[in-house]
């Protein structure tokens, strides 16, 4: 079953790689969506794919690449938008 989750992810999370840290995460287990930096300091992805399989990215990305320090991780349900191809790095 297609789902989506969004995720915002707070603390010493840009300037560390987090972004391709999670394409990457996102890329293994095959989900597809996006990440990107926000101007307050945080990182948001979308994520959509198998529950499995979001689940196991979601988990990585509540650790993070090594420099990072997460502070605040913040997950909400979203609906599948099934038109994403891959998961891509967003500026």
């Amino acid at each position: 079953m297609l789902i989506a989750r969004r995720v915002l992810v707070s603390g010493r999370v840009q300037g560390v790689g987090f972004r391709y840290f999670a394409q990457e995460a996102a890329s293994v287990e095959g989900i597809s969506g996006w990440v990107r930096n926000l101007p307050d300091g945080r990182v948001e992805a979308f994520l959509e794919g198998d529950r499995e399989a979001v689940d196991r990215v979601e988990r990585q990305l509540r650790r993070g690449p090594r420099g990072a320090r997460i502070e605040l991780f913040e997950t909400a349900e979203d609906f599948p938008i099934g038109r994403i191809a891959d998961f891509v790095v967003r500026s």
